[in-house]
C-alpha cells in the first residue's frame, strides 16, 4: 500500500461515516443537543467536513469547497465564510441549523473527491514538508494530515454516538 492509498482509505472511512450517521436524518434530529453546552449532529459532520476542507485546501494551494463550490451559500450560516467551527462556543453552534442531511453529505462528498484528489498524488518524500511554521515544531504535511484524520473520526465517533441517543429517544 502506498502513502497515497493509506490516505485515500482513511479518508474514505470518515465518509462511510459521515453517510452513515447522517442517513435519514431529519433537521430536528441533526440539531439535536442532550444539553446546551454539547454539539450536535449537523453541527460534528459540518465542522468536521470544514476542517478537512481548510486544512486540506490549505496544503494543497487550493480554495476551499465551501467557497469555491457554493457551499457556504446553500447551508446559509450566520459566520463569516472562514469559519470552520473550531472553538465555537454553544451559540454558534446552536446556530448549525442544518435543513437536511443530504446537504450534508453532499457537502462531505464534494471535500472528499478535492482531498482524494489531493493526496492521490502524495509520496512518502512529501510527507515531509513544511505546511505551516507558527508552529513550534514547524507542521509537516504528514503531520497535518493525520490532525486532519485524528480530528475527522474522533467528530465523527461522536456525531455516531449521538445518533444512538436520538435513535433511542
Amino acid at each position: 500500500m502506498t502513502t497515497a492509498e493509506l490516505l485515500a482509505d482513511a479518508l474514505g472511512r470518515i465518509r462511510e461515516v459521515v453517510h452513515e450517521v447522517a442517513a435519514g436524518l431529519t433537521p430536528e434530529q441533526l440539531a439535536f443537543r442532550p444539553q446546551p453546552q454539547a454539539n450536535s449532529i449537523g453541527w460534528l459532520l459540518w465542522h468536521l467536513t470544514r476542517i478537512q476542507d481548510d486544512h486540506v485546501a490549505d496544503v494543497a494551494g487550493t480554495e476551499q469547497v465551501w467557497t469555491a463550490r457554493g457551499w457556504s451559500a446553500r447551508f446559509g450560516l450566520p459566520f463569516d465564510d472562514a469559519e470552520t467551527g473550531w472553538g465555537q462556543n454553544a451559540e454558534a453552534v446552536a446556530a448549525v441549523r442544518v435543513p437536511s442531511a443530504d446537504l450534508l453529505t453532499g457537502y462531505h462528498d464534494d471535500v472528499f473527491d478535492a482531498s482524494a484528489a489531493f493526496v492521490a498524488g502524495i509520496t512518502d518524500g512529501d510527507l515531509d514538508r513544511i505546511v505551516d511554521e507558527r508552529w513550534s515544531p514547524p507542521v509537516s504535511l504528514g503531520v497535518r494530515l493525520v490532525s486532519v484524520l485524528a480530528d475527522d473520526l474522533q467528530h465523527a465517533g461522536q456525531a455516531a454516538y449521538l445518533r444512538g441517543l436520538v435513535a433511542r429517544r
